[in-house]
């Protein structure tokens, strides 16, 4: 990983025979360089005597080591680890995760509402999520995809998926991978990644493999036991089977996007805009641009898609950014704060869990019409 903000390095995903989730990482001030190197550098763990790629592909039995709330993995003198082969990503906790639909893992990613514990919904949501899938084009730098069922051997049934890379800095392999296999429509993948919340149905991709059964995809050397790193393996043209002339599922989705096809962008601009600006300049805005249908710019469209909670939660909050009080000789005075900060958290509350119940339902499998008998 690199980031925006001057650190870098590698973050290692382990999953428990529990089925929960840890991460280890190794980030620290740096660039691409540091970024690189981190991969193949020891792990700060019980001695180290594994790098990261290695844990990535192996095992490790843990005594002693911290663990924070987010599954972060801390070291310490008493802490020992003991290297273990590795297991295939069709057995033990990993299997289990290929084992269940996709559908229905990210939806358990989705699931706490957002009020009710900020923090806890955003460690589910950064939880991997597993599942096998057939490529069906490219959009750019991300792979379109079609979920198969559990078992891999039926004809994918699920929405269609973008995945996109974790990280884009071309000095990683991950852009470089994900048009490899954009190339080859058809191509069967297990795919590891983390679902991102804010967009519809994107997986960020993690690590790839091959779905067991009949079907063509991944040809991964033997050292690379069964997976390949996104970030650090680069995927070779001998990793992927030629085309066999199969046709593969319709890349086009059905239907509008209900996320970034919905007017709520209103509702966001108008949230974004109390936080950069204060109140008076929401109140300064909403004068110069008039106010429309229930008290805002932009209330009647929100409205019209059936967003009324929304508009009303905006139309509140323009009113409290407008509200000026008087003393007792008829002065202005400075509206009361606690007033305006509980109309905007009501506001942007409401936004987030709108948008999260949109990406939730654009990762439902499609049910098929239902024909109704005439009468």
């Amino acid at each position: 990983m690199i980031s925006a903000t001057g650190y870098a390095g590698v973050v290692t995903h382990l999953v428990g025979e529990d089925g929960r989730w840890y991460t280890l990482a190794d980030v620290k001030p740096g660039g691409p360089s540091r970024a690189r190197g981190a991969g193949t550098a020891a792990v700060a763990l019980g001695g180290g005597a594994l790098d990261h790629g290695a844990l990535a592909r192996g095992g490790l039995l843990i005594a002693g080591a911290t663990v924070s709330p987010d599954g972060r993995l801390g070291s310490g003198r008493g802490v020992r680890a003991t290297p273990l082969p590795g297991l295939p990503w069709s057995s033990g906790p990993v299997g289990a995760l290929f084992a269940r639909p996709l559908a229905e893992a990210v939806a358990q990613r989705l699931s706490p509402d957002p009020w009710d514990d900020p923090e806890a919904a955003e460690r589910a949501a950064r939880e991997p999520v597993g599942g096998d899938m057939v490529v069906v084009g490219a959009r750019g730098d991300q792979v379109l995809a079609r979920a198969l069922p559990p078992g891999g051997t039926d004809r994918p049934d699920g929405p269609l998926i973008r995945l996109v890379a974790a990280g884009s800095h071309p000095d990683l392999a991950h852009t470089a991978n994900l048009r490899r296999l954009a190339a080859r429509p058809g191509l069967r993948i297990r795919v590891l990644g983390r679902v991102d919340t804010t967009r519809t149905a994107t997986l960020h991709a993690l690590a790839v493999g091959p779905v067991p059964g009949t079907g063509p995809t991944l040809r991964l050397p033997p050292e690379w036991s069964g997976r390949a790193d996104l970030g650090y393996d680069r995927l070779q043209g001998s990793h992927v089977p030629p085309a066999d002339g199969s046709e593969p599922p319709p890349a086009e989705a059905t239907g509008p996007d209900p996320l970034a096809d919905a007017p709520l962008w209103q509702a966001r601009r108008l949230v974004e805009l109390a936080v950069a600006g204060g109140r008076r300049t929401v109140a300064e805005q909403l004068r110069g641009g008039g106010r429309g249908a229930g008290g805002t710019p932009g209330s009647a469209r929100l409205r019209r898609a059936g967003f009324h909670t929304a508009a009303e939660l905006g139309a509140a909050l323009a009113e409290e950014a407008g509200r000026r009080g008087r003393d007792t000789f008829g002065r202005s005075t400075d509206a009361d704060p606690d007033r305006y900060a509980r109309a905007w958290l009501a506001a942007a509350l409401h936004l987030a869990a709108t948008e999260r119940a949109l990406v939730r339902a654009t990762w439902e499998v499609p049910r098929p019409p239902v024909a109704a008998a005439a009468r």
